[in-house]
């Protein structure tokens, strides 16, 4: 098994910064792709981006130019730093992971999520 732990979430100001850290921990040699999703209030969990073993990134539209998904693998822990803040970033960020080798996005394994609340 696999265990995620988010920190780094908080109340940020509009404009404003925020780095989330995932950290990994149990069988973590078998985990391949990690990412980010959010979850608004009474909305669906979304994907913001994903990070592969090897560094490649993909992001979804609204997170491209803001934020910035990074890994260290020899921590076992992948990051978001997240620029420019808007009021509608405001969410639950949860971090995911995948088996190696899993072709889909990362989403066998979860943390508990952290919030990140932006004012305007």
């Amino acid at each position: 098994q696999v265990q995620l732990v988010e920190s780094g979430g908080g109340l940020v100001q509009a404009g404003g910064s925020l780095r989330l850290s995932c950290a990994a921990s149990g069988s973590i040699e078998g985990i391949g792709d990690m990412g980010w999703y959010r979850q608004a209030s009474g909305k669906q969990r979304d994907l913001v981006a994903t990070i592969t073993k090897g560094g490649s990134t993909y992001y979804r539209e609204f997170a491209k130019g803001r934020f910035t998904i990074s890994r260290d693998n020899a921590k076992n822990t992948v990051y978001l730093q997240m620029n420019s803040l808007k009021p509608e970033d405001t969410a639950v960020y949860y971090c995911a992971a995948g088996p190696y080798g899993d072709p889909g996005y990362p989403r066998d394994y979860w943390g508990q999520g952290t919030q990140v609340t932006v004012s305007s």
